[in-house]
């Protein structure tokens, strides 16, 4: 099987990596060509066009930033799409976006799966992430056959566009949990407090979570390599709100994490991590 990944950024190339282990042939494409050699070594054929990289292909994955990105790589690669390949679409693009490139899928005869995934760089690089699918029934055995080398979790949700949905109710709690950390580790420093020992106070509890501590610790550093980066974050809290505001939600802390990440992007941490919402809820850093 021949597979397509467009978009080599921090999960773009893990996944790539891990099919080429699974024994697949894959070609890789990147706007910036550079971020996609590296895959090279590992055995990946690097194009220099979304069509020379679709030319042929069983399946195209897609992990880009938002819809516009993808829906230009897919109109870019135009007549060398092979009709009736698989799609799986495993950017975050919020509602009206699945359906958009559900539209783009019907117009170049793709079979396509809307399959955004959970995680960030590390589960990303182990294989461990949770993918959230959603097409045609009779694709479902062999999407989860595909999925195996990268999620470690392969729900099926229902018709496309399911996915995208649930995708946003996920990055909700990812948002809201790690602003609930820079809110308390900011109070404690300011306080006087070791938010090691805020840390303690939760460990082992019901109240407990691993993302904390780890959160947690990159804050307390004020060093925030990126895993998920704040640009990113922003832009699928833009789609969660979006989301909410159709459906008659009131998302108040969804919009409290965007206010801090709008806060730190303005002080160019936009490539970092979005742990670095710290900075923003600590004022005095």
């Amino acid at each position: 099987m021949t597979m397509a990944v467009l978009g080599t950024g921090i999960m773009g190339s893990a996944m790539a990596r891990n099919w080429l282990r699974a024994g697949e042939t894959v070609r890789v494409w990147n706007r910036t060509r550079a971020k996609a050699e590296p895959l090279i070594e590992a055995g990946a054929e690097v194009a220099d066009d979304p069509g020379a990289a679709v030319d042929g292909v069983d399946v195209i994955v897609t992990m880009l930033y938002d819809v516009d990105a993808v829906a230009e790589a897919i109109e870019a690669a135009g007549d060398r799409i092979p009709a009736g390949a698989l799609w799986l679409q495993t950017s975050t693009v919020g509602i009206d976006g699945a359906q958009r490139l559900a539209d783009l899928a019907e117009r170049y005869r793709l079979s396509y799966v809307d399959v955004p995934v959970v995680g960030t760089k590390e589960p990303a690089e182990q294989g461990k992430l949770t993918a959230l699918a959603s097409g045609p029934d009779e694709l479902r055995d062999r999407v989860e056959a595909l999925l195996r080398p990268i999620a470690s979790k392969a729900l099926w949700l229902g018709p496309a566009g399911t996915g995208s949905r649930m995708k946003l109710v996920a990055n909700t709690w990812v948002l809201t949990a790690t602003a609930g950390v820079s809110n308390a580790i900011a109070l404690a420093d300011a306080l006087g407090l070791d938010g090691t020992d805020f840390l303690d106070v939760i460990s082992g509890g019901p109240l407990d979570l691993r993302y904390a501590h780890v959160k947690g610790a990159q804050m307390m550093r004020r060093e925030f390599p990126a895993s998920f980066p704040v640009s990113g974050a922003l832009k699928d809290a833009t789609l969660i709100l979006a989301a909410g505001e159709s459906a008659g939600v009131d998302l108040a802390a969804v919009e409290a994490a965007r206010r801090l990440l709008d806060a730190v992007a303005e002080r160019s941490h936009r490539d970092d991590d979005m742990s670095a919402m710290y900075l923003a809820a600590r004022r005095a850093v």
